[in-house]
């Protein structure tokens, strides 16, 4: 299968890229470069400069290149972003994502697997939270992926799409070529570690949560188990599977919830010293608990996560960045 990686130069896009090559496929990446620093290893793939929001110019790439397939990981993804400016994230995840199921469309490109979230949940009211649970974002950057989402089942019904969304919940860890740097880096794990390592205390953001230690619950999904489920779902989508005879989403994730407290734990466990940290206000936009049910994504894609435990992941990402002699965040 020749696949196009939107955003294949970030930390999801680069892992997956590297994964599917491996898996034989040949990978096309579009990427701006915006937030994604050089770098990457995207494992021989063709790399183009350019933007997903831009309908010709991704349908001329997609029928220059020869596309069968898209894997769309572009996109604005901070949830304090979102609130801060909330015209960002309708502009480039709604309007530019609708861009480029038009595009597809214009190219006679009908595969799609989507990068979403567990903010589309909001405040759920049962956890471990299951695909039929009510969306109810809390904020734009959820929002804007329901409403992704939406357009995609309209386009699936209407158009022959054949279409999978796969709903993340905290991803984390690293291959052995590729790993998490954000600029700024907002994710507790490589935040954990860069604290340990020289940079600024650990905040941990609101200690008042309705949950056994007062800091918010997640569910963590390692980025090499998130990439096979990539792989698993653009397999779902060719000609004539039954699975994507619609549009449907899967949630991925560990189906386990660790806490912020835990996690802090786990960090000084594998690294051996005390994680600097200090207390602060929560953040908006932040739900108590978010935990995932994984049984579709099981049941569907026959995808299974087998590097769950929290020292696996966070030793991986230390193991990453201590072979690049850089703190992450640096």
């Amino acid at each position: 299968m020749r696949i196009l990686v939107t955003g294949g130069a970030g930390y999801v896009g680069s892992v997956s890229v590297e994964h599917l090559a491996g898996a034989g496929h040949e990978i096309v990446v579009l990427d701006t470069y915006a937030t994604a620093r050089p770098g990457a290893n995207l494992a021989g793939a063709t790399v183009v400069h350019g933007t997903y929001t831009d309908r010709e110019g991704v349908a001329a790439l997609l029928r220059d290149e020869r596309v069968d397939a898209v894997l769309h990981c572009g996109a604005r993804s901070l949830v304090g972003e979102s609130i801060r400016d909330p015209a960002l994230y309708f502009r480039e995840n709604v309007a530019g994502g609708i861009a480029l199921l038009e595009a597809m469309r214009d190219a006679e490109v009908s595969r799609l697997v989507i990068s979403s979230t567990a903010a589309v949940y909001g405040v759920p009211d049962t956890t471990p939270i299951a695909e039929d649970a009510p969306l109810r974002p809390i904020n734009p950057y959820g929002e804007s992926k329901r409403s992704l989402e939406a357009a995609a089942g309209w386009f699936a019904a209407a158009y022959g799409l054949r279409a999978v969304s796969l709903r993340y919940f905290n991803v984390a860890g690293a291959s052995a070529t590729n790993g998490e740097r954000h600029d700024p880096e907002t994710h507790l794990i490589p935040n954990a570690l860069r604290a340990v390592t020289g940079g600024p205390p650990l905040t941990l953001f609101g200690t008042d949560y309705p949950t056994a230690d007062g800091t918010p619950l997640r569910d963590y999904v390692h980025v090499v188990d998130l990439a096979e489920a990539h792989r698993l779902a653009l397999e779902a989508t060719a000609p004539g599977d039954p699975r994507t005879s619609r549009f449907f989403a899967c949630n991925v994730g560990g189906g386990v919830g660790f806490s912020v407290r835990e996690v802090v734990a786990a960090t000084e466990r594998v690294v051996g010293r005390p994680i600097p940290h200090v207390t602060g206000e929560r953040r908006e936009g932040d739900p108590p608990t978010l935990v995932a049910d994984i049984a579709r994504a099981r049941d569907i894609l026959r995808w299974e996560p087998e590097r769950s435990s929290l020292e696996e992941m966070i030793g991986s990402a230390s193991k990453w960045w201590s072979a690049r002699s850089v703190s992450p965040g640096e």
